[in-house]
């Protein structure tokens, strides 16, 4: 099972980015992407704001969990 506010946590720390940005990017608080941070699930249009503005396409996760559960 995907934890995608873990993928988005390790994926601003990757890009060296701080949340202060993202928050900013986002237009939202510090405090609501710590939120997001400890979901392990999320809405699709905040994931979909979230891909664009850190560049990664979080739903490809979901769609290689897919594959996999398939092939099992």
């Amino acid at each position: 099972m995907i934890n995608i506010g873990q993928e988005i946590r390790k994926e601003l720390q990757a890009q060296e980015r701080q949340v202060s940005w993202l928050a900013t990017k986002m237009g939202c608080s510090r405090s609501t992407l710590y939120s997001i941070f400890d979901k392990t699930s999320i809405d699709t249009q905040t994931l979909l704001q979230l891909s664009r503005v850190l560049q990664r396409n979080f739903f490809a996760l979901y769609i290689e969990e897919l594959s996999q559960d398939a092939n099992s």
